[in-house]
Formats: C-alpha cells, sequence, structure tokens
C-alpha cells in the first residue's frame, strides 16, 4: 500500500492517503489556523529530483555554473538521482513558464539565483505568477532579514535605523509568494523559500552564490526528503572498451535492455581521454541486483567481437 507524506515545519507526517495526511497536521496542531495555508502532500517514490539554474551571467559565459556537479554530489551521497537540469537566463517570462512546467510535474525541483532585490532579480515574482498567488512579506523572512541588519549595524558601531532606505530595500528580499515556507541561509540569515506545487512536488528557492546555495540544498534534502533516501539502491557497472565503435555493439546493447527491465545501458565514447586515447566506457545501470545480472550478459555478449578490454568500474 502505498505511502504519503504531508509537509510541515522542518519535516514530514506519514499516513496512509493524502486525506489522513492532512487530517493528522490538524489534528496535531489544533490551534493553529490551517485556513489559506498550502500544504505539501507526496506519494512515496512518487518524485523526481530537478535542477534549475537562473542567471544571465551562466548563458553568456561570465560565470561558470558550479550548482550542477555540486548538487549530483548531494544527491549521489544520498543514494538519489538527478532527472533533468535546466538553465534559464533573466527573462521573466521564461522564468514563469519554466516555473510552471517543473511544478505541474510534481518533481522536487532546486532553482538558483534571482532571489535577490534588484531590478535584474525576477525569480520570485516569476514564481508567484507561475502559481497564480500574490507576493507579500514574510513574517519570518522580515524578522531574520531584520536580525541580520542589526547584526551588521552593531559590528560596524552604528545605530540600527529600520526605516532607513536601505534597510527597508533589505526587506524585498523576504517577499515572497503567498503560502511559502522558509529555507534557512546559515551563511547570512537571509532565507530563501520553498513553494508546494499542485501535482505533489515542491520548489526550493535558493541564492545563486555557492557558498549560500549547496549547505541550503543540503538542507532541503536532509529535512524534508530524508525518507527518499535510497543509499545503495542504485549501481553502475562498466568496462573501458579500447578503439571500439558504437554501431557494431548497439545490438548488444539493446538486447541487454531487453533481456534486463528496468536497467539501462550507456555508451560513453572518447576520442581523445588523456589516459584510455579512443574509448568507450560500455556499462548498466539500475538496482544492484539486476544491475549484476545485466552486467554479466552483457559481458558475455561481448565475447564474440575482437575488442581490446581496459578496467572495470563500479560505481554506487
Amino acid at each position: 500500500m502505498p505511502r504519503f507524506y504531508v509537509s510541515i515545519p522542518y519535516g514530514w507526517l506519514e499516513a496512509e492517503s493524502p486525506m489522513a495526511a492532512v487530517e493528522r497536521v490538524i489534528a496535531d496542531d489544533p490551534r493553529t489556523d490551517h485556513e489559506g495555508v498550502t500544504l505539501l502532500v507526496r506519494e512515496e517514490g512518487a518524485n523526481r529530483l530537478v535542477l534549475i539554474v537562473v542567471g544571465d551571467e551562466i548563458l553568456s559565459g561570465k560565470r561558470a555554473d558550479k550548482h550542477l556537479p555540486k548538487f549530483v554530489e548531494l544527491l549521489t551521497e544520498r543514494g538519489l538521482r538527478l532527472a533533468w537540469a535546466e538553465y534559464v537566463g533573466d527573462e521573466p517570462a521564461r522564468i514563469t513558464a519554466t516555473l510552471r512546467r517543473a511544478l505541474a510535474t510534481g518533481d522536487v525541483v532546486v532553482c538558483t539565483g534571482g532571489i535577490g532585490a534588484t531590478p535584474d532579480d525576477h525569480t520570485r515574482q516569476c514564481a508567484a505568477a507561475a502559481l497564480g498567488v500574490p507576493l507579500a512579506l514574510h513574517p519570518e523572512a522580515r524578522r531574520l532579514i531584520e536580525q541580520r541588519g542589526q547584526d551588521m549595524a552593531r559590528q560596524q558601531g552604528q545605530p540600527w535605523e529600520p526605516e532607513r532606505a536601505d534597510n527597508r530595500q533589505r526587506l524585498n528580499m523576504g517577499v515572497f509568494p503567498a503560502g511559502a515556507r522558509i529555507v534557512p541561509n546559515p551563511y547570512n540569515q537571509i532565507p530563501g523559500f520553498a513553494l508546494a506545487g499542485p501535482a505533489g512536488g515542491a520548489i526550493y528557492f535558493v541564492p545563486g552564490f555557492p557558498v549560500m546555495a549547496w549547505p541550503m540544498m543540503a538542507w532541503a534534502l536532509d529535512t524534508e526528503w530524508s525518507h527518499c533516501f535510497t543509499r545503495g539502491a542504485w549501481r553502475e557497472r562498466s568496462v573501458v572498451l579500447y578503439g571500439a565503435m558504437e554501431a557494431p555493439l548497439t545490438p548488444v546493447m539493446e538486447r541487454v535492455e531487453a533481456a534486463h527491465p528496468g536497467v539501462r545501458v550507456f555508451s560513453l565514447p572518447s576520442v581523445d581521454h588523456p589516459e584510455h586515447g579512443r574509448h568507450i566506457e560500455l556499462g548498466v545501470k539500475g538496482a544492484p541486483a539486476q544491475a549484476d545480472a545485466a552486467y554479466a550478459d552483457l559481458r558475455a555478449w561481448l565475447q564474440p567481437f575482437a575488442l581490446s578490454y581496459g578496467p572495470e568500474l563500479v560505481r554506487g
């Protein structure tokens, strides 16, 4: 029987059905006014992990994206895999369309960049447009931003002036779509935010700065999605084939996939590898037992070919 989960601050409650999950939230905290609050309900095993990177500086080449390899690293450490990724420039219509599409999938998405308060930051506004909800200053975000301002003033030996223009401008960083939840920022306390999607997924919005974004990514995974971790549940096995060509080996790849449903065959050719030169890394990936069986067949069915073998590789 499938299990369902409903989001609560800093965790999830488990239940047998979506309605039972929501009823548990209300029963556990009857004093809270839940009207107008968006609750994220998800079915066990139903979500994929996604990364969206926003910023003209990435598309123009002014800055190299570091988020994709880091997010893959964070997922791999937790037995998770990236389903897809997308890069978007600072164009509001395109950002809105991308977020609307992501919310409709039911996937778990991390979106980096564009949540500041300068004219070229559009992500907060686009997130609201994608969900069709208004923007509002989040009370907890306001508290955190003002606390950060007070700390900075104290460090500089200056009085805290909340009505000063620059301090009021900083509050815009806490203007989130209605129903948003806080994503803590351990670097400077200026929070990101999370939104529940209508299809049971969520998007976590974090800054573009890696020093802030990466701990916030880890927080989202460890705090709200730890029940999805599947360490040891995925394996890749492959072998390096020197001087090989893909075309003659394609029937073998197709045969392996046909004989082992749920296992995926991959072929990674290289023509100028610094260590292996021209070669193909040919392998399989899937659940450990199935991947091992498929790899055994792959090696057996490669025997009729006159191939020069390199090292075998195992990941996961």
